[in-house]
Formats: C-alpha cells, sequence, structure tokens
C-alpha cells in the first residue's frame, strides 16, 4: 500500500470480524513497533501479545474503554521498562512512537487497530501491573486491540492551517 494511503486512511477501529491475525502479520505489527525511533538508541518497550479471551476480559474490567476486546482477536499491551532508561522519562515518547508504528502497519497489512491509553492514569496502570504480574519498574502505558475490520473508514482531512506558526507563536 502507497505510505500516503496508509498514513491518511488510519482511523480507530473498533469493530472486528471473527477471524485471528495471521503470525506472520503479528511478527510484523512488533518487528515495525520495535523499529520507532528512542531516545539514545534506548528502546525501553516490551510487549505482551494478548489473544485468550479471558485475559481480553480482565484487560475490559479494568479498562473503561475496551469494550471492542470482546471481539478483537488480539491485544498487544506496550510496556515501557524504566530499568531501560538512559535518559529518564523518555520512555513515554519512545513507547509512544512505537505503537503509532504499530497503528500504520496495522492499515498496511488490511488489519484494523485502536490505542487504548493505560498511562498516566495511576489506578488503571496499577491494575495492569497487577494483571500481568509486571515489575514495578515496567509501565503499561497503552493497550492496542487488532483484528480484521468489521467497519470501514475513509479519509479524513485534519489539517488546520491555524495551527500552524512561523518563527514563534505570534506570527
Amino acid at each position: 500500500m502507497d505510505f500516503n494511503e496508509v498514513l491518511f486512511k488510519r482511523r480507530s477501529i473498533r469493530k472486528y470480524q471473527d477471524q485471528q491475525v495471521e503470525e506472520e502479520k503479528k511478527m510484523k505489527l512488533l518487528k515495525a513497533a520495535m523499529a520507532a525511533p528512542s531516545a539514545g538508541n534506548q528502546q525501553p518497550w516490551h510487549f505482551i501479545v494478548v489473544e485468550d479471551d479471558s485475559r481480553k476480559e480482565d484487560i475490559r474490567e479494568i479498562h473503561p474503554y475496551s469494550d471492542m476486546l470482546a471481539e478483537a482477536p488480539l491485544a498487544i499491551l506496550v510496556c515501557g521498562d524504566k530499568r531501560e532508561e538512559r535518559h529518564k522519562g523518555f520512555w513515554v515518547q519512545d513507547c509512544s512512537a512505537a505503537v503509532q508504528n504499530m497503528l500504520l502497519m496495522a492499515e498496511n497489512l488490511g488489519l484494523g487497530a485502536v490505542w487504548l491509553g493505560v498511562y498516566p492514569r495511576e489506578e488503571r496502570a496499577e491494575k495492569f501491573q497487577e494483571l500481568f504480574s509486571l515489575p514495578k519498574e515496567v509501565i503499561p502505558l497503552a493497550v492496542v486491540a487488532v483484528g480484521h475490520p468489521a467497519e470501514e473508514s475513509g479519509k479524513v482531512d485534519r489539517f488546520k492551517e491555524g495551527r500552524i506558526h512561523q518563527e514563534s507563536w505570534q506570527n
């Protein structure tokens, strides 16, 4: 798929077909995530792949906006390991870039995906740490629901020229 098409067609997909995500596509999603830039090349990310329906139900009990996991065949929990930090605090940006890469690759592969934020909601993050037995230094950033889309999404033009400033805020 043409990169411009991938970039401008990607949307949050919340309805999925009853079809598993192929192993090859899962690996491409994870490789794309790990190809993201990171501060000082620290690569603090870890990924927990969740396909078990009862585990997805556990996530649904924690995350108030995760109802699509009842249909999504795949969920990927993206975590940042603070023990890997060489540049303190940048794990959030690094893992966010990994999530974006994953979302773009999903579109490229004909899959649908949606980013479900966990961090910085402390209570939510703590429950995910407990559910997945994460070390205290490993912080869950987001869950990405993935599957074969059961809804269409079209291109949307979100460009707003008024959000561009030349040289300073006042121009």
